[in-house]
């Protein structure tokens, strides 16, 4: 054989062993790679969440469901408004949730947070039997006071349900007045509801119950940061102080002013990182545990096993056109406006800012910075624009709504569609009516599925255009679709794919059991506030990474703020317009339904 021929053979198997060697790394990328670990932990956690309260559910759940299901059907077709029965069998339907079970108490102990508190710190923490006496010997008055109304308000709601069937339900002015008489009675209820939680409070402590819930955090993400070939003593011993900080953050957001601002725990998350890492500085201990992307990527993965498709169709097509609609509208027109006319000089934080402020704040943003490759410090002003922005408008907008005599519904979704974070939408929603804040959380939670189609858009593009057009590359079309797979978020795969699964499970479930299994039992009792607890060290990370020096740069010429103040101003402005297109001129009849929701 020639030396020619040889070469050529040696070229072949290096060749060959370079082909295996990059398929071998391809598939270890699903146990090395913080995106997989994100799906696997993420999954995980939804899988266990929903084991438990299946293995759990409410004594005699079907044989109640049922029962009360068929009281509400016949009442609906009895009489043209909620009548005491409806009302009564739809709150034992609500009282039934597996989160209430023995088990689900359990895990919500667990998983519980700070408390809230007004002028005795101590409290959030720790409630002794004589201080918990002391309260509920102050809060008695005023629940005796709530039952009374409660009971005098019954039977003026009796009364008047009774004089309305004398009519034969054919009197609309007796039926308005026992639907006025019942509504008032249902107030009664949630009242006296509210004030028996002080009445009969009982002593706590829920010190062991958060070292126990930070031991078991820290043991599941140290497998994936072992497997990743990252030090795990490093990552043990940095990872009380990151969660110590986060307790921090939740007991601040706690406090009677914090709840009333709307001045939640991401912001006190941030701030805290940020005075720690621009005054003495992040401990050089602490940073193996400063794990953004990990602990957000994860709890995103949480979110999309809430987001049903089911539920989200209740609303119909005027919710999805909205949400649908604006989103991508937003989004371009944002990005021009950074890249055109102020001319950001990041390409990443000008997409960022888009995202954040056309979907849905800080789960987009973080979507958008990770298929852009945006640093943290970009991401951090995202976050912290959203934040301002949202604390402003969850009083602006109802205020105006109100002020301007506007349908709720109609003021419900563009609170839906404009508000950023999900609470701030329920919060302000209320305030406006229960319909109101139906059609308003419905709405951001179908925003919410875009999160995933915004992330590939955004890898699509930075992978055919930005990246292409700085390096003058032309890609083919198999090379482009490579590119934008290896950009891709892929912990977007397990956000969409664990919203795909719970909403089969979900509907796979026999009416009404969906609700007390999934949404009252997994998702609220386990997958939220676990969620909740991730995005807060996740925060805090962000704080402890940022450096003001570095954010400084950015706001120069306040471009960043006009930035974000005119994409949401046209959100604003392109939200209310189809909204009112939507349920006042193309679908009054859907609107009506919402009305009646109580």
């Amino acid at each position: 054989m020639s030396e020619e021929a040889k070469k050529g053979i040696s070229a072949a198997i290096k060749e060959e062993e370079g082909a295996l060697q990059k398929g071998k790394s391809k598939w270890e990328d699903l146990w090395k790679k913080e995106d997989w670990w994100a799906n696997w932990l993420g999954g995980f956690l939804l899988l266990l969440g929903l084991a438990f309260f299946m293995y759990s559910p409410p004594e005699d759940m079907k044989e109640i469901i049922a029962h009360n299901q068929a009281i509400m059907d016949a009442e609906m077709e009895r009489a043209p408004f909620v009548t005491i029965e409806y009302a009564e069998a739809e709150r034992t339907l609500n009282a039934l949730q597996a989160r209430r079970t023995p088990l689900g108490r359990q895990l919500g102990t667990l998983l519980q947070r700070p408390k809230g508190w007004d002028t005795s710190p101590a409290q959030s923490f720790v409630l002794t039997e004589e201080a918990a006496a002391q309260r509920r010997a102050e809060a008695r008055p005023m629940y005796e006071e709530a039952q009374e109304t409660r009971i005098e308000a019954r039977e003026q709601a009796e009364a008047a349900q009774a004089a309305a069937e004398a009519a034969n339900f054919e009197d609309p002015a007796l039926n308005h007045a026992a639907d006025e008489a019942i509504e008032d009675w249902r107030s009664a209820l949630r009242a006296e509801s509210s004030a028996r939680s002080e009445a009969e409070i009982q002593a706590y402590n829920i010190i062991p119950s958060v070292i126990v819930l930070m031991v078991l955090i820290a043991l599941l993400f140290s497998v994936g940061m072992r497997f990743m070939g990252q030090k795990v003593g490093g990552f043990y011993l940095g990872f009380p102080f990151i969660f110590v900080l986060s307790i921090i953050a939740y007991f601040i957001a706690g406090h009677s002013f914090a709840t009333q601002y709307g001045l939640s725990y991401v912001l006190w998350a941030i701030l805290l990182g940020l005075l720690i890492s621009n005054t003495v500085g992040t401990p050089r201990w602490a940073k193996p545990a400063v794990q953004v992307e990990y602990y957000i990527k994860t709890g995103l993965v949480l979110l999309g096993g809430s987001i049903l498709f089911g539920l989200i169709l209740m609303i119909g097509a005027p919710g999805i056109i909205i949400a649908w609609g604006v989103t991508p509208a937003v989004l371009v027109i944002g990005y021009w406006f950074g890249e055109k006319i102020i001319k950001l000089p990041s390409r990443p934080l000008n997409v960022t800012i888009a995202a954040a402020a056309s979907v849905c704040g800080v789960s987009a943003a973080i979507a958008a910075a990770a298929a852009s490759k945006a640093k943290n410090e970009e991401l951090t002003i995202a976050v912290g624009l959203s934040i301002a922005f949202t604390a402003i408008m969850m009083f602006a907008m109802p205020a105006l709504v109100l002020a301007l005599g506007m349908n709720p519904i109609v003021g419900g979704a563009w609170i839906g569609g404009t508000v950023d974070s999900t609470g701030a939408v329920v919060a302000a929603g209320e305030l406006l009516g229960p319909g109101a804040m139906y059609t308003a959380a419905t709405l951001k939670m179908i925003q919410n599925v875009m999160i995933g189609v915004i992330a590939f858009a955004i890898a699509a593009y930075w992978a055919t255009k930005i990246e292409t057009s700085s390096s003058n590359v032309q890609l083919t079309f198999g090379a482009a679709m490579k590119e934008i797979w290896t950009r891709f978020p892929k912990f977007v795969i397990g956000f969409i794919g664990a919203s795909v699964v719970f909403t089969i499970i979900y509907e796979l479930m026999s009416p009404g059991v969906g609700e007390v299994i999934i949404s009252d039992g997994a998702l609220s009792g386990w997958a939220n506030p676990l969620r909740g607890w991730l995005f807060c060290m996740a925060f805090v990370s962000i704080g402890l990474a940022t450096n003001f020096r570095e954010l400084a740069k950015y706001f120069e010429g306040g471009k960043i703020l006009y930035h974000y103040a005119f994409s949401q101003g046209f959100n604003v402005i392109l939200t209310l317009f189809l909204a009112w297109l939507m349920f006042m001129v193309a679908f009054p009849g859907i609107t009506e339904h919402l009305m009646d929701i109580r």
